[in-house]
């Protein structure tokens, strides 16, 4: 059967005019990537600052069914840390009986005193709450009266306990507990604890998982002096929750938080809808009571999103309590026994210490870290091309200064002289690709060409002439082909 070549050769050519546009090069990515300034923070009138979560404990079905068995020296190793307040989340309910009295196991209420007990020995505000109360979220009216036995159970047991001792009503309220049925529940539940605990602080947040959107839709008890506001805060949550095994559908592993212009906007836009509505309602204290990033994420993003966070609310004299001490979202690792420095650091900063965070699309880059002011950081990326065909060619590192030093084509010297973000630029190059393609439609024509000389005799040069010619022309092919190889590893 007769070969159609010419088709083959036309196929050649559209390849070549198809790759040979996408020579130019890619633009570079010139955005400006903002960092968080320094502010000093006053504490508001709650006394409560920095805080942490105990979580995964007291909270799960039974202590220990997640990992986390509350030790002791917690307190100390997180009040040396340089925390003011520890938040223990606690699953009564799993704990009291199901039909009137609804009473609390009291050997339950020893563990939880001995948790609370040792807290208050060092010193720590400690929030005690109703936490993952499941069933008064899906039928919240057959769990009223439960839920308030519980408060009147808990408010006496801790009468007499000092002022450093808050109560938390329940921790985010959601599903079928909507923000009408919660407000009543509010009501009546903060009027049970003031029969026992005239004074004592207590936290309460709007619906919707102590969303900063239903702060709307809450409504504070009058007159009383000793209330806190609390919402969580885990935006963008395709970041914070990326991998989450209890999220369905699961955000996927791999998002990033840079922290350009555009994400912290998201960020100090939530934050100021609560400062507003507080404003609004007389300046009542606000807790962000929950913000964190899950182990999934890379550390880098983990960093700089915590340090943001913790900075803007610190800006407007909001107190928090990172998620969580040592479990997934963990600040401490409890097998080392010893706190994960980079995240301790981003929560409270180390005196004269900023971080440098470095970030690559493609291959590996070093120098990310905690560095002295005025001290330098090196910055290496470990590549400078990667692929075959089509190759991802390092170009340039974005947010680099005029005190900086540039060293080689993959080293630069960072000055430190406050939070740095620098980031690896990479551009496409199709050197590989054009030449492959041009070496490919170069052998189909002397294909085609011995093919016709051969079958055809088309021309009057003598055949052995030819193919001495078309091997002069593979040569040269190869030898153009070999020049661009050794470009290419040069660039390396």
């Amino acid at each position: 059967m007769k070969k159609d070549f010419s088709k083959i050769s036309f196929l050649s050519l559209f390849l070549l005019f198809s790759v040979a546009p996408q020579l130019i090069q890619a633009r570079k990515n010139n955005s400006q990537m903002l960092t968080v300034k320094s502010t000093t923070f006053e504490t508001n009138n709650t006394k409560m600052h920095r805080g942490i979560n105990i979580g995964n404990a007291l909270e799960a079905p039974n202590e220990g069914d997640w990992g986390v068995v509350i030790k002791d020296e917690y307190f100390k190793i997180i009040r040396e840390a340089g925390f003011d307040t520890v938040r223990i989340p606690i699953r009564w309910s799993n704990h009291a009986g199901s039909v009137p009295p609804y009473k609390i196991d009291d050997n339950f209420f020893k563990r939880v005193d001995w948790v609370v007990n040792k807290s208050l020995e060092q010193g720590l505000i400690t929030i005690i709450n109703i936490h993952h109360y499941e069933e008064i979220m899906q039928k919240p009216e057959e769990h009223e009266d439960r839920f308030l036995a519980l408060w009147k159970q808990i408010s006496e047991h801790y009468r007499n306990y000092p002022d450093t001792l808050y109560f938390e009503l329940l921790n985010e309220p959601n599903g079928a507990l909507t923000s009408d049925i919660w407000n009543k529940f509010i009501e009546e539940a903060v009027s049970i604890i003031r029969e026992t605990n005239p004074t004592r602080k207590i936290i309460i947040g709007p619906a919707d998982w102590n969303s900063v959107y239903k702060l709307k839709e809450l409504k504070v008890p009058e007159g009383d002096k000793n209330i806190i506001v609390t919402f969580h805060f885990y935006t963008p949550f395709e970041f914070t929750h990326q991998g989450a095994e209890w999220v369905s559908p699961s955000p996927p592993v791999g998002k990033k938080w840079i922290g350009n212009e555009a994400e912290q906007k998201q960020i100090t836009d939530e934050l100021d809808i609560a400062v507003r509505w507080a404003t609004e309602h007389n300046n009542i204290s606000l807790f962000m009571g929950e913000f964190g990033a899950y182990s999934k994420a890379d550390m880098a993003s983990r960093v700089r999103w915590t340090y943001f966070v913790a900075r803007e609310a610190e800006k407007r004299n909001i107190a928090w309590a990172y998620w969580e001490f040592c479990s997934g979202f963990g600040a401490y690792d409890p097998v080392k026994n010893e706190w994960r420095e980079d995240l301790l650091n981003a929560l409270i900063p180390p005196p004269n210490k900023y971080y440098v965070s470095v970030d690559t699309e493609h291959g590996s880059i070093l120098g990310s870290g905690w560095y002295n002011e005025g001290s330098y950081a090196t910055i290496k990326i470990s590549e400078t091309s990667l692929g075959f065909l089509v190759q991802d060619v390092f170009d340039h590192f974005e947010g680099l200064g005029s005190r900086d030093i540039v060293i080689d084509a993959r080293t630069v010297k960072v000055y430190v002289n406050g939070p740095r973000i620098i980031r690896a630029v990479w551009r496409k190059d199709y050197t590989m690709a054009l030449l492959t393609t041009l070496g490919v439609g170069i052998i189909l024509g002397v294909a085609i060409l011995l093919y016709k000389i051969q079958r055809f005799s088309l021309l009057s040069v003598d055949f052995r002439n030819a193919t001495l010619h078309s091997s002069l022309v593979l040569f040269s092919l190869h030898t153009f082909l070999r020049l661009g190889s050794l470009k290419l590893k040069q660039q390396r």
